[in-house]
């Protein structure tokens, strides 16, 4: 599982440009594709053969409380979310009563910190690093995140005790968990989908903290399902904020192999909503997506139809995830939520043939050859799968400088018009033959 990391620090320090900074040493699986909200306060971040979780907490509205509640709701977070805390100083100002405090508080999480001394644009402006070490944390890195100085550093700092990140699980059974906004469903569903198989084998300790993961059996198989409605504490103060809830979805989403994004029909889709999505396909999982409290809901056949085509519009970058309509409290339809589940995951484990996709990916060319660009084209040689979870495909090609991004549609597409990859996501890679990796 992704470590975790958060940026910490008052206001006009620079941790969204940081945050920005980071987050672009990644390329996302969903560069550029339509519908994906882009004011996220996480993100995935990979270095190396290293990947963490980042949360921007400066992102988050932490209503206009005062200043010392939202120092206290940040130190809370990082208390509880976090792996390694990242203390963002304005390193061309002196030392606030806000640092101080901010400090304070951090030091009582016991958990690593680095101070990140930012806006050292020039070289000459490291030495200004050393006014801050009456802080009294044992790591200083000067950085600035606008001009992208001092970033390998930092990541390197922060990556340095953490595990290759592997997608290989120790466990084979499929684990699937239900996430969503507040108020959806999550924990109705999941009582429905126990209760309609009633072979609940036993409740396991989740690696989450406060995650209950759940063993039962559906057609003589284990599956584990992942709890996090039960996720948020009770009483924190940061309890009923939808986007603390996105942040604890985050680590479920991490662990598990299929994710059920769970829309409340009463309410309809909102930003949140995508949001969740968006971070599930950014971290490569299948998903299923369920609209639940379908009993409610009158005219139902008409009204389905408006509701695939109201989410193929809000969520135009994940087209190729089924829908399931349900009612949790009813347990109408509740089980045709189980297959689907299945289907995503084989297609998330699926391995095709070297010989069938050569096949698939001649046709294709032959059909609709790539277009020109100052009289060359891009030549396609070879595809090899590389990958699976999600799966991974490998193109050797003359020149990936002439590949055009609806090009690269257009083959996607046609691996899927051909194989059934129903639920996953898919990365495709171009690589000049002859280059080493």
């Amino acid at each position: 599982m992704r470590k975790t990391v958060c940026l910490i620090g008052r206001p006009n320090t620079g941790k969204s440009t940081l945050f920005n900074r980071l987050i672009n040493e990644k390329k996302s699986i969903i560069d550029d594709a339509p519908g994906v909200t882009r004011d996220r306060i996480y993100g995935i971040v990979n270095y190396g053969n290293k990947s963490f979780q980042l949360i921007d907490t400066g992102g988050i509205d932490l209503a206009k409380e005062d200043f010392n509640h939202n120092i206290k709701m940040q130190a809370e977070l990082a208390i509880d979310e976090s792996d390694v805390i990242v203390f963002v100083i304005d390193g061309k100002t002196d030392l606030t009563s806000n640092d101080l405090l901010i400090s304070e508080n951090l030091k009582r999480t016991k958990k690593k910190v680095i101070v990140a001394v930012n806006k050292l644009d020039e070289t000459h402006q490291n030495n200004l690093m050393y006014n801050f070490y009456e802080l009294g944390f044992d790591t200083y890195l000067p950085i600035s995140a606008e001009h992208n100085k001092g970033i390998n550093a930092l990541l390197a700092e922060i990556t340095k005790e953490f595990p290759d990140y592997t997608t290989e699980e120790e466990d084979a059974t499929l684990k699937f968990s239900i996430i969503g906004r507040p108020n959806v469903g999550k924990s109705s569903l999941i009582n429905a989908l126990l209760n309609e198989d009633r072979a609940i084998v036993s409740n396991i300790a989740g690696t989450t903290r406060d995650a209950i993961d759940t063993k039962f059996t559906y057609e003589k198989k284990d599956y584990i399902v992942i709890d996090t409605a039960g996720m948020r504490k009770k009483g924190r103060i940061y309890e009923n904020i939808e986007k603390y809830s996105l942040i604890r979805s985050m680590k479920a989403i991490d662990r598990s192999d299929v994710c059920v994004l769970v829309i409340n029909a009463e309410e309809g889709i909102i930003e949140h909503d995508k949001h969740i999505a968006s971070y599930a396909l950014d971290a490569g999982k299948a998903m299923v997506i369920v609209v639940n409290k379908w009993d409610v809901v009158e005219n139902k056949d008409e009204e389905m139809k408006k509701w695939i085509a109201n989410i193929r519009a809000n969520f135009q970058f994940i087209p190729y995830v089924n829908i399931v309509f349900l009612s949790a409290k009813t347990k109408s339809r509740i089980h045709t939520l189980m297959p689907e589940i299945i289907r995503a995951y084989e297609s998330a484990t699926k391995e095709i043939k070297t010989s069938v996709l050569n096949d698939i990916i001649r046709e294709a060319v032959a059909m609709h050859e790539p277009p020109s660009y100052k009289g060359k084209r891009l030549k396609i040689y070879f595809v090899n799968q590389c990958d699976t979870r999600p799966p991974k495909f490998e193109f050797q090609v003359n020149n990936k400088g002439l590949l055009h991004f609806s090009y690269e549609r257009y083959l996607e597409n046609q691996i899927r018009n051909n194989i059934d990859l129903t639920g996953t996501p898919i990365i495709l890679k171009f690589t000049n033959k002859g280059d080493k990796e």
